[in-house]
Parts: C-alpha cells; structure tokens; sequence
C-alpha cells in the first residue's frame, strides 16, 4: 500500500492579512497530482486541515475541491483534527462521507476504532488521535487526574494497542498506521504553529508511539524524521518568514506484508516565494540584486536615516506581494540614541524639545508653565527627602 502524508494546510489562513486561498487551491492540486503521479493509495492528514474552529465559507470550498482533487486522482483520504480545527465542525456528516472515500476521524471514542483497508499483503488499521487537550478529555479517557499531553496520549495509545492486538490474534500481519496532531520531543517548531500547552505540559516522547509501523504527525511546519517510522510532513506553504528557507514536502510511504519498506521525501512547488529585504527604500526599489523578489511575498527592514513616510505604498510599486516592514534605525538602539540626546541637558531643555517633537515649538507662555512645573517638583522632591531625613534621624 502506498500512502502519502501531508498536514496542517490550515485552510483560511491569511499571511501578514494576505489571503492565501488562491495558493492553497494550487498546493492542494499539486498534492493531487503527486497522488495521481506516484500511484498513492491513501492520503493521510494528521489535524488543521482549516485554520479557525469557524472556517469561512470561501475555506470549506477549498477545503472541498481539494478532497474532491484527491479522491479524483485514486486516493482514499484519512484526517484527523487538530487544535486549529474544530472537531465537531470537521467531523460533522463524517459518516456521510465515508462512503465517498473520506475518512474523518474527530472523537475521542473513535480512536480505538481504525479506518480499515486491504491491499495485496492483507489489511492495514489507520488509528486517528485527533488533537486531545487534557483538560477536556482526561475524563472522557478514563485518566481523571492527568494533566499533561504525554498522559493523555498514553491513555489514548492503550485504546489503539487493546484494539490492534485483538485484530492480529485473528490476522497476525495487520500492518497499521497512526495520525496523531501533538509536539513530539527532540522535534523543532517553526514559529508559525500556535502553542498547544494551555491545560497541561505539550511535549510528548517518541516512545510513546511504540508498536506501529508508521507515524504520522501533524502540528510543526517543516519537513522532520524523528525516526525511520516517526515523522512530521510539515505544512504544505510556508506561514511565517521564520519558513522561507524551508523545503516544503510529502512523505510517500510504502508498507510491504511485514510492514514499513519505505519512505520517500518528495518536495512540493513554490507556489509563492518569501524574500527578506534589507536596505533603504530608495535602495530597495532601485537595486537589481532585488529584482528576483518581484513576484515573492516580501519582509523589509530599511534603514533609511529617517522614518520614511507610506513607505509600504513606495515598495508595492516593485514588490505587489510585500506584506510586511519595519524600520531599524541605523545608528543602533533606538535607547541608546535617546539617552546620547539627553546626555547633559537639563530637565527643561528636554521637555522643551519633547513637546517641539511631538507638537510644536512651545510659546513663552507654556515655557514658563513647564518652569513652573518643574521647580515644583523639585520642592516637592526636597521636601520629601527632607522628611524621610528627619524620620530616620527620630
């Protein structure tokens, strides 16, 4: 049997307030192709298939024509939800389409209870761990007093083992294959994935997954092997800079009648490229060593001596995909500069310049308010310590 893993598309998501439904319409027909290309049987997805627990209207519809590319091209399809996903929302109608080759597996009473498949070599089980937080399914686990992510996925591996061992007492070459949508230890994250630690400790060990041929995870962005049989596919484009240099994959795994024979990285297209740019305005819309970044998404940092004014206006002049800016003063620390300017001036001096920054040269009149002011408080200052001094002496 040929599968192939893919997770967190994160269907609706929006890139620095980009919508991104159009690049995920042509990741998740170039995944469709691969199924078509490589002779895939079964298309696993381990949670966030959308983005939001409510996903918009334009989201389901992609989400759809996607499951439609993939069931067109020959694959079954097998998802999980995950902690972007709403549950009960993605599980709706799943016995529904389940007769159409999908295969959505959201409950916790449904993870001892495999989607079950035949090849040649005999039958394979595809166990769903959707995304369990502890605090709302402890109970339901029958592990009232667990907090963490580990203890919870230990009660939900005892479901799939009871449930995999019974199978093999009948048919001892039952291959199988679990979904589970957690962070894994010695795993690293991208940046773009949203903490799943609320309720309890996130990580969880490999060892956990003990005694399956091959794991599927879902939660982390980039392409990872935590072992032969234990891996994360990564999300299918990047979702943050932090991601540009990321090679954005499938994994195609192949089981044989004893179980795992193979796994095969294959790289996905770039749908849109991410480019960080560095330099003054006038620099970045000039410069031919920039010209490759006309049709990526852009990040720009400029260094222009002064704040430029609707600078992201200027760039999208050359750069209709840049998304984001910031300004780095060139000098250095934005603190060090201040404390440089006030070095030496009296209190006045400082207020005088303050209030010519943000407003406009003060009048006499206010000048001598702010004097006012100021000696004022210097009495009170004096007074006070005056006070603190004769305490003490008492």
């Amino acid at each position: 049997m040929r599968i192939l893993h893919t997770s967190d598309w994160h269907i609706g998501r929006t890139f620095h307030g980009v919508d991104l439904l159009a690049d995920q319409t042509r990741v998740l027909d170039a995944i469709a192709a691969l199924v078509a290309e490589h002779g895939v049987d079964v298309v696993v997805v381990p949670g966030d298939v959308y983005d939001r627990s409510i996903p918009s209207a334009d989201a389901v519809t992609v989400c759809n024509r996607g499951f439609e590319a993939i069931r067109d091209a020959g694959a079954v399809i097998v998802a999980t939800s995950g902690n972007h996903d709403s549950a009960a929302r993605l599980g709706a109608g799943a016995a529904f389409s389940r007769a159409g080759g999908l295969h959505l597996m959201t409950t916790v009473a449904g993870i001892g209870s495999p989607v079950v498949l035949e090849d040649e070599h005999g039958t394979v089980a595809f166990y769903g761990i959707p995304y369990l937080e502890p605090e709302i399914t402890r109970d339901r686990l029958g592990v009232p007093s667990a907090r963490s992510h580990a203890e919870i996925l230990d009660a939900a591996m005892v479901r799939v083992r009871a449930d995999l061992d019974a199978r093999r007492e009948t048919l001892p070459r039952t291959r199988s294959v679990l979904l589970a949508h957690a962070f894994v230890v010695g795993a690293e994250p991208t940046g773009s994935e949203r903490s799943i630690s609320v309720g309890g400790v996130e990580t969880v060990p490999a060892s956990a997954f003990g005694g399956t041929d091959y794991v599927a995870l879902g939660h982390l962005h980039s392409p990872q092997t935590l072992a032969e049989n234990i891996r994360y596919s990564g999300s299918p484009l990047p979702y943050s800079f932090g991601e540009r240099t990321h090679s954005k994959a499938v994994f195609i795994v192949d089981l044989d009648a004893d179980g795992l024979r193979t796994v095969e990285r294959v790289a996905l297209p770039v749908v849109r490229g991410l480019r960080q740019l560095t330099g003054t305005v006038r620099e970045l819309l000039e410069n031919d060593e920039y010209e490759d970044a006309r049709d990526c998404y852009v990040s720009a940092v400029l260094t222009d001596p002064e704040r430029p004014v609707d600078a992201m206006r200027a760039l999208q002049t050359r750069f209709p995909f840049a998304v984001h800016l910031e300004w780095k003063r060139p000098e250095g620390s934005e603190n060090l500069r201040y404390q440089d300017k006030i070095r030496g001036r009296s209190d006045l001096q400082i207020t005088h310049s303050f209030l010519t920054d943000v407003r406009n040269e003060p009048s006499v009149g206010e000048v001598r308010l702010v004097e006012a002011a100021l000696g004022f408080a210097e009495r009170a200052g004096e007074d006070t310590a005056e006070v603190g001094a004769l305490g003490q002496t008492a």
